[in-house]
């Protein structure tokens, strides 16, 4: 083992293996600027455009990466936070205000995927992913009906803040995980055997979680099994997170990306100047690490893809 930061680059090595992540001369860029929290970003590889959420400003952004403009993609958003692509290239959110999984379709219209579980209203939907066989996982912590901030103060109707699942086929939600503070970032295994979850409890006291847990995915593709804490957070708290094609977790934190090894050994990192909420791999060739701080919109191009 090693330690040594590259002067300059946003890199800092822990292990060896992180050194065949990155190119040596790429640098971390700013690529705009003007958030109050950037959140959820989602690349469309056939467009060659990133749509993230400005979540407190109620708007989502658009990045062409085609001429670096940026332009407003939805204003008001619903406070939207986490989005995805679907397997059909659609958008789909985390809207907090709204309380609800929507899609966009081809056309623009929003369909409402998921608002309510067993007759009660969702708490705050937060982050969220597609299985491949096009069932949609997502999160729901409270964090957009605790004040008025990312959402609107309201009442929980939930029995707590869990981990849900919508059938592609019937639409049902179904409840896969009840044993979590506040989950928040999600993602699968590239063979989807298992489950990635953040626990960002520690945002409502500092004796409560601040990991990501590995959930192993049940053979039915449906349910989830044991899990185990899959990683401690050095700093702040885990957000949103995503896995890369030798299954190393690039997760969001106080000081920049952490960089995990598959079985939980942190290899280095990208040292970003601003919080972190969540991280996307995109452009032409999905080398490029899309990174939401606080503020802006940054990226760097890597030797690996995601």
């Amino acid at each position: 083992m090693y330690h040594g930061e590259i002067e300059g680059s946003g890199f800092e090595t822990i292990e060896a293996e992180f050194s065949g992540c990155f190119i040596g001369h790429a640098r971390l860029e700013r690529l705009w600027t003007g958030c109050r929290w950037a959140e959820g970003p989602a690349w469309f590889g056939g467009g060659r455009y990133l749509v993230w959420s400005d979540l407190p400003s109620d708007r989502m952004l658009r990045y062409d990466d085609t001429d670096g403009s940026v332009s407003v993609f939805r204003s008001p958003s619903g406070y939207a936070n986490g989005n995805t692509v679907d397997r059909e290239g659609r958008l789909v959110s985390c809207e907090h205000l709204n309380r609800r999984v929507t899609r966009t379709e081809h056309d623009g219209r929003i369909t409402v995927l998921a608002d309510r579980y067993r007759d009660a209203r969702l708490n705050s939907p937060n982050d969220v992913v597609v299985k491949s066989d096009g069932s949609i996982w997502f999160t729901d912590p409270d964090y957009g009906i605790t004040a008025d901030y990312e959402g609107s103060r309201d009442l929980r109707e939930q029995d707590g803040c869990h981990v849900y699942r919508i059938d592609p086929d019937s639409g049902e939600v179904t409840r896969v995980a009840d044993d979590f503070d506040h989950p928040n970032g999600l993602a699968f295994s590239r063979d989807e055997r298992f489950l990635f979850v953040a626990d960002s409890g520690f945002t409502e006291g500092t004796q409560r979680p601040r990991h990501i847990r590995r959930l192993s995915v049940n053979p039915d593709g449906r349910t989830v099994g044991g899990s185990a804490v899959f990683a401690e957070c050095p700093a702040g708290i885990f957000d949103g997170f995503r896995i890369d094609e030798q299954d190393r977790v690039w997760a969001s934190s106080a000081e920049g990306v952490q960089v995990y090894r598959n079985d939980g050994t942190l290899i280095g990192r990208v040292r970003v100047p601003e919080m972190v909420a969540n991280v996307a791999f995109g452009g032409a060739r999905r080398n490029r690490l899309f990174i939401c701080g606080t503020t802006s919109l940054y990226a760097i191009y890597l030797k690996i893809n995601g």
